[in-house]
């Protein structure tokens, strides 16, 4: 599962394999919304998240990362409608607060983009690149970001996060003792706990010798608060 969302109207939205569906936590039911990419046995999910207007973007990619398998996709108000294909890792969804603008990266390119916005939160003209990791050690991987408008990435292979400004520079930086962190999200009462996934992909027995955390999921208080996410709404 890639995201569970929350709904304007009481419940989860969960973004499975091949399809979303709402869940009631009080009563344990799970009702299919609609498939994903359910016609393509060589796809999943990947990446989610609710933008600044109650949509959910998310992406799906090849289960053994095919080379341009993968699409970027928004629903709004109950209808999916693809954005862009010919991804092969979309990851890193991100947005303004202002909703002014998104993120995405494909992880094998290693660059981060910039997408313009119009004011119903869909996309204007071409994305543009706005933070290069090409050359650096790691590759972008999932993103989030806080109230003073910085966005957290993970870099994968490089067992860290960073912290880039508004024009993508790296003003901050959380070092890992593991090489794959793969996501960061901002919890707890004050949204200034920063949590990461990581994982062992590809792990052999002496890489698990060396890094006996990986997979483990690291807390990280950095005195800068998060940005408050919206539920999702589907009508």
């Amino acid at each position: 599962m890639s995201l569970a969302a929350p709904l304007e109207e009481g419940g989860l939205l969960l973004v499975g394999e091949d399809r979303l569906s709402r869940f009631d936590p009080g009563s344990g039911k799970v009702e299919k919304l609609c498939d994903f990419e359910s016609d393509n046995p060589v796809t999943r999910s990947n990446d989610a998240r609710i933008d600044r207007h109650g949509s959910l973007w998310l992406s799906s990619m090849g289960k053994s990362a095919e080379r341009n398998a993968g699409s970027l996709y928004r629903l709004h108000r109950g209808e999916l409608s693809r954005l862009r294909s010919g991804l092969t890792i979309p990851n890193a969804i991100c947005f303004a607060e202002n909703g002014e603008f998104a993120w995405f990266t494909d992880t094998v390119t290693g660059v981060v983009m910039r997408w313009a916005l119009d004011s119903d939160g869909w996309p204007q003209g071409e994305p543009q690149p706005w933070a290069d990791f090409f050359a650096s050690q790691g590759n972008p991987d999932g993103a989030v970001m806080d109230s003073e408008g910085c966005l957290w990435l993970a870099l994968w292979g490089a067992g860290q996060v960073v912290r880039l400004d508004h024009d993508g520079e790296i003003i901050g930086r959380v070092e890992l003792p593991v090489s794959q962190p793969s996501c960061p999200a901002f919890a707890g009462p004050d949204l200034k706990t920063l949590y990461i996934t990581t994982a062992q992909e590809g792990f052999s027995p002496e890489q698990l010798a060396q890094e006996p955390t990986a997979g483990s999921l690291y807390v990280v208080e950095t005195g800068i608060k998060g940005l408050a996410e919206l539920p999702l709404r589907l009508v």
